[in-house]
C-alpha cells in the first residue's frame, strides 16, 4: 500500500508573509495526522523561505507522538544544516535533493556519474552510519538509476514533474515510461518513492502503473486543494487516490 506523506512547507510559506503564527504548523500538522496520512514531509533550505529552523525540533516532537507517522526530511546534503537536522533529529527519511540555492523549487535528479557518486558516498554512509533510511531524488529517464543502490541508498523518489505535465496533455504512454524506471530500480533491490506535481488527477493512474510504490510524497496541489475542501477532506481525497 502507497504511503501518503504531506509536504508540509507550503504551510509555512504563507506563515512567512506576517509576523505572526497563522497558519499555525504545528496544529495544521495535527489535522494532517488526524485525517490519515501517513508521513509528514518538510525541505529545509538555507533561506528559510518554508519551514524555519525553529520549527524543527518542535514539529519532530509532534510527529513523534504518534510512532505510525514517518517523518521525511528531503534537502541538499551540500547546503545549509540539512545534515545535521538529519543526524539530531533522526527522522525516518532522509531524501537528498540536489536543488540549487537559487531554485524556485527542486527541477531534476541527481545525475549519479562517477564525480557525482564521489560526492554524494561519504553522505549516503554517514546517514547509513547512523541508522537513517536514505533516499535519492532521480529521473525516471536516467540511465543510472540502480548506482543509487551501489551508493547504499534505500531508496530513489522519482521526479515527477515531467510524468505530471505529459499527463495533463493526454500522454498516457507517460505512465508506461515511469512504470519502467520503477522497474529498473526494484530490480536493482531499491524501494521507490515518487513526488512533484502530483495531484488528483494524475496521482491514481500512477498508483495503478506501480504497484510495489512505497510512498509519494505531496504538497503543493494538496495545499492547494485544501483551500476548496478543506484540509482534513482533502487528505482523505488523498488518501483514495492512493488506494486507487
Amino acid at each position: 500500500m502507497v504511503r501518503l506523506s504531506v509536504n508540509v512547507n507550503k504551510i509555512c510559506t504563507l506563515r512567512n508573509t506576517r509576523d505572526l503564527n497563522r497558519p499555525d504548523l504545528l496544529h495544521l500538522s495535527r489535522i494532517v495526522m488526524q485525517a490519515g496520512a501517513e508521513g509528514i514531509t518538510v525541505h529545509p533550505r538555507p533561506d528559510e523561505r518554508h519551514i524555519r529552523a525553529s520549527d524543527m525540533g518542535p514539529l519532530t516532537s509532534l510527529v513523534r507522538s504518534n510512532p505510525s507517522i514517518e517523518l521525511n526530511f528531503e534537502g541538499n546534503p551540500f547546503h545549509g544544516d540539512y545534515l545535521d537536522y538529519c543526524i539530531d533529529l533522526r527522522p525516518d527519511q532522509c531524501t537528498l535533493v540536489p536543488d540549487d540555492l537559487a531554485q524556485r523549487t527542486s527541477d531534476h535528479g541527481w545525475l549519479l556519474d562517477d564525480a557525482e557518486m564521489k560526492r554524494l558516498d561519504p553522505v549516503v554512509n554517514k546517514l547509513k552510519s547512523a541508522g537513517l533510511r536514505v533516499s535519492l531524488f532521480v529521473d525516471f529517464d536516467h540511465a543510472h538509476i540502480e548506482r543509487a543502490r551501489h551508493l547504499g541508498a534505500d531508496r530513489v523518489e522519482l521526479y515527477t514533474e515531467p510524468y505530471a505535465a505529459r499527463h495533463a496533455r493526454g500522454d498516457k504512454s507517460v505512465v508506461q515510461d515511469f512504470s519502467e524506471a520503477a522497474r529498473r530500480a526494484i530490480e536493482a533491490g531499491l524501494g521507490v518513492n515518487a513526488g512533484h506535481d502530483l495531484n488528483l488527477d494524475n496521482l491514481p493512474d500512477l498508483v495503478r502503473a506501480i504497484p510495489a510504490l512505497d510512498e509519494v510524497s505531496i504538497g503543493h496541489a494538496l495545499i492547494a486543494d485544501a483551500l476548496e475542501f478543506g484540509l482534513a477532506d482533502t487528505i482523505r481525497r488523498y488518501l483514495r487516490a492512493c488506494r486507487a
